[in-house]
C-alpha cells in the first residue's frame, strides 16, 4: 500500500476517534441509521472493483450488469420504499487499494453490504476486515475455495468455484480427449494459486500431475519465462488460469512458435474479451462459464432470464454489449434483491444473511435454480462449456 493510501486510512481512523472525543459518542452507538447504511428511503450498498486497469473490463461489465438489474428496481420505487444506491469504487485489481476502498466503504460511506466484488486477490484480502465488522459481501466474481470452505456467513457466493470448473475441464481433458500430457499456466498469486490446485486435485483422480507449469506475476505480461517451460514439456493441454490480456499474448506467442495444444480458460479471464483480442488465432480456444450464454439464440426458445438482461443493458447502458460477466452482475443483484425483499421493511444486517440462506430452487429464468441455505452460501454449482469458433463463444453440450 502506498503512503498516500496509508495516511488516507489513518486520517479516517483519527477522524472517528476525534469524532468521539468531540461528542462523547463511541461510533458503534451511533444511531442503527447511520452505521448500517440504511435510511427511510435509501439502502446503500458498496462495491470495489476493477473499473480500470488490465482487469477493467471485467469490473466495468460486472457493474454494468448489476446496475442494469438496479435501476430496473428503482425505476419501479426500489423495495419496501428503499431505492438502492450502488457506492463503486475502482481498486484497479489491486488487493491494497481493494483493502483501502473497503475500509471507506464501511467506516466512511457507512453501507449497509458489500456487493461485487472483483477477484481472489482482492477479496481474500478483505476477509479480516468483514469479520471485523460483522457485513455482509454479496456475488464475488471469484471461484476461490477459501471463500467457500469452511463456510464464512458473510460471504455469500453465488457462483461455481474454480475446482468445480478445473474439474469439470480435467474430466473433458483426460476422460473425453483421451489426452496424458496436461500443464498448467497460471498468475502468481491467490487467485492462481486456487486454480492451480484445483488442477492438482482433479488430475489425482488420474493418477496424473501436470507436466509443466508456467506462471507470470499479476499486473505484467511477462508471460515468456511461462511459455518456454510448457513447450518443453511437450504438454497436449494447457489450462489457463489468469486475466484477458495475459492469456492472450500467451496463446499468440505460442502460435507464433507452432505450438498448437488445447487451450482452455477458467471463467475469471473474460472470455469475450479473450475473444476480441485473439481474432482468428482463437479458434479451438475453450473457457467454461458459470452462466449461459449472454445471447438469445434462434436455434432455442431464449431463457427468459438472458433475454431480460439483455433487455434492461439496452435500456440502461445501450454502448453496452451483452457478456458472461455482466450476466453474472445481473444475477448477483436478483439475489441481492431478492434478500433485501424477504428481509423485509425492518431489515437488519442479521436479517439479510437469514433471508439469503431462506433462498431454495429459485428460478433466475437461466434454466439453473439456485438455492442457499445456513450451512450453504454457494447458489450455483452448474458449469458451462464454451468454445471460440469463429470469434464468437459457442456453446458445447
Amino acid at each position: 500500500m502506498g503512503q498516500v493510501q496509508k495516511r488516507a486510512i489513518l486520517i479516517l481512523i483519527m477522524g472517528l476517534f476525534l469524532f468521539s472525543a468531540c461528542t462523547g459518542t463511541d461510533p458503534s452507538d451511533l444511531p442503527s441509521e447511520t452505521r448500517t447504511g440504511i435510511t427511510q428511503n435509501e439502502i446503500k450498498i458498496g462495491s470495489s472493483l476493477a473499473l480500470g486497469g488490465h482487469a477493467g473490463y471485467l469490473g466495468t461489465q460486472m457493474l454494468h450488469g448489476a446496475n442494469a438489474y438496479i435501476r430496473h428496481i428503482n425505476s419501479q420505487g426500489g423495495i419496501h420504499g428503499r431505492k438502492i444506491n450502488i457506492i463503486a469504487l475502482d481498486d484497479g485489481y489491486d488487493p491494497s487499494r481493494c483493502l483501502y476502498n473497503t475500509q471507506r466503504l464501511i467506516v466512511e460511506k457507512k453501507v449497509f453490504s458489500l456487493f461485487c466484488y472483483v477477484g481472489t486477490p482482492t477479496t481474500v484480502r478483505i476477509i479480516p476486515l468483514i469479520n471485523e465488522a460483522g457485513i455482509p459481501l454479496v456475488g464475488m466474481f471469484t471461484g476461490a475455495h477459501r471463500l467457500r470452505d469452511p463456510v464464512n456467513p458473510f460471504l455469500i457466493n453465488v457462483r461455481a468455484s474454480y475446482y468445480q470448473e478445473t474439474r469439470a475441464a480435467v474430466d473433458l481433458i483426460v476422460k473425453e480427449k483421451g489426452f496424458a500430457r496436461v500443464a498448467v499456466f497460471y498468475q502468481y498469486d491467490e487467485y492462481g494459486f486456487d486454480g492451480l490446485r484445483g488442477v492438482e486435485i482433479a488430475l489425482k483422480e488420474y493418477d496424473m500431475i501436470p507436466v509443466a507449469k508456467g506462471s507470470y506475476v499479476r499486473g505484467t505480461l511477462d508471460v515468456e519465462d511461462g511459455l518456454d517451460k510448457i513447450i518443453a514439456s511437450d504438454a497436449q493441454a494447457v489450462v489457463m488460469i489468469g486475466t484477458y490480456d495475459s492469456c492472450a499474448k500467451f496463446i499468440r506467442l505460442a502460435g507464433d512458435l507452432k505450438f498448437t495444444p488445447l487451450f482452455y480458460n477458467v471463467s475469471f479471464v473474460g472470455s469475450k474479451e479473450l475473444a476480441r483480442r485473439l481474432g482468428r488465432i482463437g479458434e479451438g480456444v475453450m473457457v467454461t462459464q458459470v452462466v449461459p450464454p449472454p445471447q438469445e439464440n434462434d436455434a432455442r426458445p431464449p431463457l427468459p432470464g438472458v433475454s431480460e438482461y439483455i433487455r434492461l443493458l439496452d435500456i440502461y447502458y445501450p454502448e453496452s454489449l451483452p457478456s458472461f460477466v455482466g450476466l453474472e452482475g445481473y444475477i448477483n443483484a436478483k439475489i441481492l434483491v431478492e434478500g433485501i425483499q424477504r428481509a423485509g421493511r425492518d431489515i437488519t444486517r442479521e436479517r439479510f444473511i437469514r433471508a439469503i440462506e431462506s433462498i431454495d430452487d429459485f428460478d433466475l429464468g437461466i434454466d439453473n435454480p439456485l438455492s442457499f441455505g445456513k450451512n450453504d452460501h454457494q447458489g450455483l454449482d452448474r458449469v458451462y462449456f464454451t468454445q471460440i469458433r469463429q470469434g464468437e463463444l459457442v456453446l458445447i453440450q
